[in-house]
């Protein structure tokens, strides 16, 4: 048995997230499925850097599996492409250590998040970013910035859900561009939690409109309460953007 790692880039909409659920569609049972069929029958599991919800892309998921198979490690990506849905592709296939863990062994992650500033919504975009259509501030989001880059308990902002104790993570950088009416928004960290980038989001957009002061970001991490961050914003705007390992996986 061999081990293979994967990169793969998915649009989310169609899909009930990453992770197998009863009776629904989901990334990891088709790229599952597809695995099967080339190994004739054989169930194959694999084993993501972690979860997307409902509606979340990815354009750098990673995954592994063990495989029996010889094909060489350049023809991977086009036998899977060749059984995977249209809405889903692999982007990258090689052999690695039979060590290397896809989500344990990950030293960081990089999500951007897509905010289209327009009073009427765009139905070409509806799906790959959040529609915002009141009036934004983008130099105070700029202020708020600095307050979150570090390590922090972000339990303020992340959904009462998560099943986590920790909850102590460091961001190391976060920046926003504008591109027209786009504003794009790169976070990097050695780790996020449950709905934590789309919570930071909404924290950040809040500042931009004026509801929230940019030096309120201090006392909202200090609270440990979730009430006192943004609203949750909305799934389609995510993007798994790139996973990071130290050693690449060798």
């Amino acid at each position: 048995m061999k081990r293979m790692k994967c990169t793969v880039s998915y649009d989310g909409t169609s899909f009930a997230g990453y992770q197998v659920q009863p009776g629904k569609r989901t990334v990891q049972r088709v790229i599952e499925e597809a695995l099967t069929k080339l190994h004739k029958g054989a169930e194959v599991k694999i084993t993501a850097s972690g979860r997307t919800d409902a509606g979340v892309h990815a354009k750098g998921q990673v995954f592994h599996f063990d495989t029996p198979l010889e094909i060489p490690e350049d023809r991977w990506t086009i036998a899977l492409n060749a059984l995977l849905p249209a809405d889903v592709a692999v982007t990258r296939t090689e052999w690695t250590s039979d060590t290397f863990h896809a989500r344990f062994d990950t030293s960081g992650k990089e999500y951007r998040y897509f905010v289209q500033r327009r009073a009427q919504r765009d139905p070409f975009q509806r799906n790959y970013a959040s529609q915002y259509p009141y009036q934004l501030d983008v130099s105070a989001i700029r202020k708020a910035i600095p307050f979150l880059i570090g390590e922090f308990d972000f339990t303020s902002f992340c959904s009462a859900k998560t099943e986590v104790e920790d909850k102590v993570r460091r961001i190391t950088s976060i920046d926003v561009k504008e591109d027209g009416d786009l504003l794009i928004f790169s976070f990097k960290g050695n780790g996020f939690l449950y709905n934590m980038v789309r919570i930071l989001i909404g924290t950040l957009l809040a500042v931009g409109n004026g509801q929230l002061p940019a030096d309120e970001i201090p006392a909202i991490l200090e609270a440990k309460d979730r009430t006192r961050a943004g609203k949750t914003a909305p799934p389609q705007g995510l993007y798994l953007w790139k996973v990071f390992y130290e050693n690449d996986g060798k």
